[in-house]
């Protein structure tokens, strides 16, 4: 590749030489850190964007700013949808469908994080149900308006190493609620999703692919009690020490959002189709379970009979199958 990019690397450095003039692109959670900043570093380079989200005045408010920059350039629009009800979901898709315009990439990005043992309005555990599940029956409905040589970037989550999915248990009926698992098991699950689709669609010409963005101070941590972030980070410091690595660095927002970008528009198809990629590359696999800030990838999260069970299981939860 002509350019080398890394963790500090932000959508303005991996988009540089990106033209995106003709590009739609449909982004999950256009109303807060990295969907905000996805959609206006895309639309800056000439795309449509269209936003999918829960709450459309706070989407209006949140993007006020990128849509004035943005415009004469590309655009951002919204559409309803709230993950945790497969009503809206498919009413969402269907208003897609109906639309009948293609898109050239999708963005699974938004999600919640560490939430009370809460559930969707279908029953669902509420980390699996909308980070997973929503996304899952939203992408799988649309999946002929994505063109050929389009891609599907799901945003997970180093959190994944927290926990593999739990094929027998998904909604913690039998098994002790403890949201950093719940969270784990939604994030592993986004990528077992990419793993899956990618080899149903990359023939077509369709690729997925999962990412994590880094760590970002941003809303999705707002389930998190008073006082559990510093904990947090004085464990990963110390393991950090130990490894004889420097202290974390939270990234900002620009730089989050990089990867998502470099993975959708900037980064070969064949060499991110089925993986999971980090700081603007491919992460390899590693066995570091709860170090979070080493990097790489837990490989039952690329286990690709592991993503076809799944997939499985996902149909017979939502009662549809693709």
């Amino acid at each position: 590749m002509a350019a080398a990019f890394g963790a500090t690397s932000t959508t303005e450095d991996v988009l540089q030489d990106v033209n995106l003039h003709g590009k739609r692109i449909l982004v999950t959670g256009v109303s807060a850190g990295l969907g905000v900043e996805t959609a206006r570093a895309l639309a800056a380079h000439g795309a449509e964007v269209v936003g999918a989200v829960r709450d459309l005045a706070k989407a209006e408010r949140a993007t006020a700013e990128a849509r004035a920059e943005v415009q004469n350039r590309g655009s951002i629009t919204f559409i309803d949808l709230d993950l945790a009800s497969l009503k809206s979901v498919r009413a969402c898709a269907d208003a897609l469908l109906a639309d009948g315009r293609p898109f050239d990439a999708v963005i699974a990005n938004a999600g919640v994080m560490r939430t009370p043992f809460w559930h969707t309005e279908d029953g669902f555990e509420m980390q699996f149900g909308t980070n997973h599940l929503g996304h899952f029956v939203l992408v799988n409905r649309i999946a002929s308006l994505i063109a050929p040589g389009g891609r599907l970037v799901n945003v997970s989550s180093a959190g994944h190493r927290y926990s593999d999915v739990d094929l027998d248990d998904p909604n913690f009926a039998n098994t002790p609620y403890d949201p950093m698992v719940a969270y784990g098991r939604s994030k592993t699950a986004n990528i077992l999703f990419a793993v899956e689709f990618d080899r149903r669609h990359k023939e077509k010409g369709v690729r997925a692919t999962a990412i994590h963005p880094g760590g970002i101070a941003t809303e999705l941590a707002r389930h998190m009690q008073p006082g559990e972030i510093d904990e947090l980070l004085k464990q990963i410091n110390a393991q950090a020490a130990a490894a004889g690595r420097p202290p974390f660095q939270w990234k900002t927002v620009p730089q989050g959002a990089a990867t998502t970008v470099w993975a959708g528009f900037v980064a070969p198809a064949d060499e991110i189709g089925a993986k999971y990629c980090e700081d603007c590359h491919v992460a390899s696999l590693t066995d570091g379970k709860m170090d979070i800030v080493s990097g790489g990838v837990r490989a039952y999260a690329l286990d690709p009979e592991r993503a076809k069970a799944l997939w499985a299981k996902s149909e017979e939860m939502v009662g549809e199958r693709f």
